[in-house]
């Protein structure tokens, strides 16, 4: 039996709700972590979530399933070619909620909705190993 599993409607109509959670989880996509209010954060993990597992398979099929949601190719690229391949051993679990406190305005509980595992920049891994090449030169 299925009785009171549902979702959280945000206060907003379906449309206001869909837009909502398709800017977020493509915000999240491309910046690895996002801060919003719980309840955002706790809606948005569920999709974000479903489209990972989904991109552990990279196929035609999937891809435009994911691709109804994020409409940014960028972004889209980046889920299924460093994204996803981080999480392949990973049953599920692909994102963390941290608490950050509570918001000034209105005390909505303000929280960090992250990536588990980061990817690393392509910058950052030159970096490396032009350091690693140094230290080899040296020795």
């Amino acid at each position: 039996m299925r009785h009171r599993h549902g979702f959280n409607a945000l206060s907003r109509t379906t449309s206001e709700r869909t837009a909502l959670k398709r800017s977020m989880v493509t915000s999240l996509f491309r910046y690895e972590r996002i801060e919003t209010t719980k309840a955002k954060a706790l809606e948005v993990r569920k999709v974000a979530e479903r489209m990972i597992t989904r991109a552990k398979v990279d196929s035609v099929h999937n891809r435009r399933m994911v691709a109804r949601d994020i409409g940014d190719e960028a972004v889209l690229d980046k889920l299924f070619k460093e994204i996803a391949p981080m999480f392949v051993e990973r049953k599920g679990g692909y994102t963390r909620i941290l608490k950050t406190g509570y918001r000034l305005g209105d005390a909505a509980e303000m929280v960090i909705l992250e990536l588990v595992e980061k990817t690393e920049k392509k910058e950052a891994k030159a970096e490396k190993s032009k350091k690693d090449e140094k230290a080899a030169k040296a020795n």
